[in-house]
């Protein structure tokens, strides 16, 4: 199951017994800052859970799956995550 931005705001409404107004603006503030902190190129690190990482990638070639034939590809920035021992753990169950 995906979780939605709306099954996460009523999760913390729930485990914090707040009024989903305030769940909503804490989901929302969290999210910009993220949004922010990679739009300006630095990485984002959460303790216990992972690493966010903006990356660059250089043009290289490609190739176009519908047609076959050979293109350029920009070059562009993606953003990267890796996560903690802790949550690989817990995702492995160990």
């Amino acid at each position: 199951m995906t979780a939605m931005k709306a099954s996460i705001e009523d999760e913390v409404q729930k485990q914090l017994d707040i009024p989903k107004y305030r769940s909503v603006e804490l989901v929302e503030t969290l999210l910009e800052i993220i949004k922010k902190t990679l739009e300006s190129g630095d990485d984002l690190m959460i303790s216990g859970f992972g690493k966010f990482s903006v990356k660059e990638k250089r043009i290289r070639k490609g190739r176009n799956p519908a047609t076959g034939k050979d293109m350029m590809l920009d070059a562009r920035k993606v953003v990267t995550f890796k996560c903690s021992g802790g949550l690989r753990n817990k995702v492995n169950k160990k």
